[in-house]
């Protein structure tokens, strides 16, 4: 690695002036966890780094309130995995933690991070995503906010500003709506996925009143498939259409082939596991 200079800011809004937004060269940093391995490949060679380590703790923090379940951008995915308000708020997070690389990965790793990155191959975006989630962008100009589903805007592209970082992750409350997360891999459970899916369904009696579906890994980036979830809402969900719902899913993926599977594999598979996903979402969500 060539040499290069690190700011360790102790507040959020120092951090912000830290960033340039015409330098690519110049990154904020929280866990690292990815930073630090384009940094060995040389894919990354920057000239400064800005830690956010030492930031207020107000953004490591999980707490709740009417609106729902808020989490701070720099908390660790162990920090997450762990937590009773959100296995009581939004279990699928703490279901999806169990598979999510390793435990020494999310000691490090941060929610904020995980979403910053773009990296289509995370399997917490698409569930964030499912679950309707947004997040707080702090910037030189002030705070928005950005619905997770538009936040990633290609592949590892977001619509983050340079000198701008995520503080804040919002998940609204559930209340009757029951989530899944189903990933396949090549390798062990907690490899990349080939192919990750997220369901959160709403039942109404033996129809569906609302459904959103998200597909990643075999996709550029997370996408929301709403042609499947048009396929599901107003409907009693029998094999014929659940048959229709992942047809619709496998036409309007946009799928890629790469290491982990060529892209017919990866369509065929995201048809399977659309319909295995909203059935595990109707029986209940403890997939």
């Amino acid at each position: 690695m060539i040499p290069f200079d690190l700011a360790e800011p102790h507040t959020l809004a120092e951090a912000i002036k830290l960033l340039d937004p015409d330098d690519a060269a110049v990154r904020p940093m929280a866990g690292g966890t990815a930073l630090m391995l384009m940094m060995k490949a040389g894919v990354f060679r920057p000239t400064r780094l800005v830690s956010l380590s030492k930031i207020e703790k107000k953004y490591s923090g999980i707490g709740t309130d009417k609106d729902g379940l808020r989490i701070g951008a720099m908390t660790t995915l162990t920090a997450l995995e762990h937590s009773a308000e959100v296995r009581k708020h939004a279990p699928v997070i703490t279901r999806t933690l169990l598979t999510l690389s390793n435990v020494r990965v999310r000691n490090v790793a941060t929610v904020g991070g995980a979403l910053a990155h773009g990296d289509p191959h995370m399997d917490l975006p698409p569930v964030l995503m499912a679950l309707g989630a947004s997040i707080t962008v702090a910037g030189p100009k002030g705070e928005r906010k950005v619905a997770v589903e538009e936040l990633f805007t290609g592949y590892y592209e977001t619509a983050l500003e340079r000198n701008e970082l995520i503080s804040e992750i919002h998940v609204p409350p559930q209340r009757s709506k029951h989530a899944v997360y189903m990933k396949v891999t090549a390798g062990s459970a907690d490899d990349w996925p080939a192919l990750g899916v997220a369901a959160v369904i709403e039942p109404d009696g033996a129809a569906i009143r609302s459904a959103r579906i998200v597909a990643s890994a075999a996709t550029s980036k997370a996408t929301r498939l709403k042609k499947a979830e048009a396929a599901l809402i107003g409907h009693r969900i029998d094999d014929q259409q659940l048959a229709r719902a992942a047809d619709a899913a496998a036409e309007e993926a946009d799928i890629l082939a790469d290491v982990r599977g060529s892209a017919s594999y990866k369509r065929e598979i995201l048809r399977v596991y659309v319909g295995r996903a909203v059935r595990a979402a109707l029986q209940g969500g403890a997939q």
